[in-house]
């Protein structure tokens, strides 16, 4: 087995956070949980999608520790660890904005 260096250890640990990025849905509940934690029914009711399907995409979150969880009898609610991950969310956005109106304009023959 080959030995990562420092460099790749660290290139690693940020591909393993880009991956709970690369669903929609999980996108939707962080923001979800931005504006207010929830619990998996309200999450549900919120998104119109399964429990099921909340539940898997909340322990992909979990597992990655980009949401915390609190227990009042048999309810689990579902914060946000770290509002920087909502941040980090917004400069995506806005390299996607700003790669669209570069194509707008190409498709619009404008300069």
């Amino acid at each position: 087995m080959l030995l990562m260096t420092p460099t790749q250890e660290v290139s690693q640990l940020e591909a393993d956070l880009c991956y709970a990025f690369v669903d929609s849905t999980r996108i939707l509940i962080l923001y979800a949980l931005y504006e207010h934690p929830h619990n998996v029914t309200e999450l549900t009711h919120k998104l119109g999608t399964s429990q099921s399907k909340i539940s898997r995409h909340l322990k992909v979150l979990r597992d990655h520790q980009m949401v915390i969880t609190s227990r009042q009898g048999a309810t689990i609610t579902y914060e946000l660890a770290d509002s920087r991950l909502i941040e980090a969310l917004e400069i995506l956005r806005g390299v996607l904005r700003e790669s669209i109106t570069v194509k707008s304009r190409l498709i619009n023959g404008v300069s």
